[in-house]
């Protein structure tokens, strides 16, 4: 094979390895693929000083790399899924979605060895809103502060002493190599992960047949029907990174289980709901999954957090 394609990326240490990631499997199964990084800023890059509920959310990690698709200066984009919006522009799409990684949030500290040992009041560093109302549901004293900016700059910020802890993806952490900080990897029941996390997924436009040839060999079938019931319910809910919503979905004794839940910002209200369904039906299982929940009051919640 002699060809070329090129690959869209934000330029983060972790949207990187993503990319060089996807990079190396399209050139190990398909020899003679030239694949060339195309490094695109995006808005979400550039605006750090002001928290993500407020600038947009998910599609700010998104809408240039999409540009590029459209415009034809990539062939393919490769995204974390928890950043990618639950509708897309026409013509585009998700193609693939590669073998997920460890889901789970974890907390990383310098001083403490875990999240019962941080002190009251503790000032704990998370950009996410799904993120604080769970944390507050568990310890409701401490100070959530907003904290932004790549994996590595997040890390610098807490050894300088400007958090007491940060919350982050175990994913992002482990594919970086960047566990020192490490004191706890909470469980998914108890803090429930974003929609998609973990999970790489490559984003090409509908109608490129070669590129979704190229592709097809690296969807991982079980992550693709967890993350397609977690995107699922995210759709139902009209929800984003402006909403405290949480969606884990896996598969157990042949059966997709999933869990969802919509919380207070101040955490003191946390609407949970557990459903399994079909694995050749995730969509289902995620549209009910978040129908239950709005019939508990999921709504009401979600009003007020806007």
């Amino acid at each position: 094979m002699n060809a070329t394609i090129k690959i869209g990326t934000r330029g983060s240490a972790l949207a990187l390895w993503q990319a060089r990631w996807v990079q190396s499997r399209l050139q190990t199964l398909h020899p003679g693929l030239q694949a060339e990084l195309v490094i695109i800023k995006t808005r979400g890059d550039v605006i750090l000083d002001v928290p993500l509920a407020k600038v947009g959310g998910k599609g700010l990690f998104v809408k240039e790399l999409e540009e590029a698709l459209l415009d034809g200066r990539v062939d393919l984009a490769v995204h974390s899924m928890k950043d990618v919006p639950a509708e897309f522009p026409a013509g585009l799409g998700v193609s693939v979605i590669l073998e997920r990684e460890d889901p789970r949030d974890v907390l990383l500290a310098v001083r403490y060895a875990g999240l019962a040992e941080l002190p009251q009041g503790a000032c704990v560093g998370s950009s996410s809103l799904r993120r604080q109302c769970q944390l507050l549901h568990l310890r409701p004293d401490l100070r959530i502060e907003s904290l932004r900016g790549n994996v590595n700059t997040r890390i610098a910020k807490l050894e300088a002493g400007q958090f007491d802890a940060i919350v982050l993806a175990a994913a992002g952490v482990k594919r970086l190599g960047l566990t020192e900080r490490v004191v706890e990897s909470f469980a998914t029941d108890q803090l429930i992960p974003a929609n998609g996390q973990g999970a790489v997924g490559i984003e090409a436009r509908l109608d490129d047949a070669a590129t979704q040839r190229l592709l097809a060999p690296l969807n991982h079938a079980e992550t693709w029907m967890a993350v397609s019931a977690e995107r699922a319910f995210l759709h139902e809910l009209e929800g984003g990174c402006q909403v405290p919503i949480a969606g884990y979905a896996r598969l157990e004794a042949g059966q997709l289980v999933m869990a969802g839940r919509v919380g207070s910002l101040d955490g003191r209200e946390l609407l949970t709901v557990q459903r399994h369904g079909l694995p050749e039906a995730p969509e289902i299982l995620g549209r009910a999954l978040a129908r239950e929940l709005l019939t508990l009051g999921a709504d009401r919640l979600l009003a007020l957090a806007i």
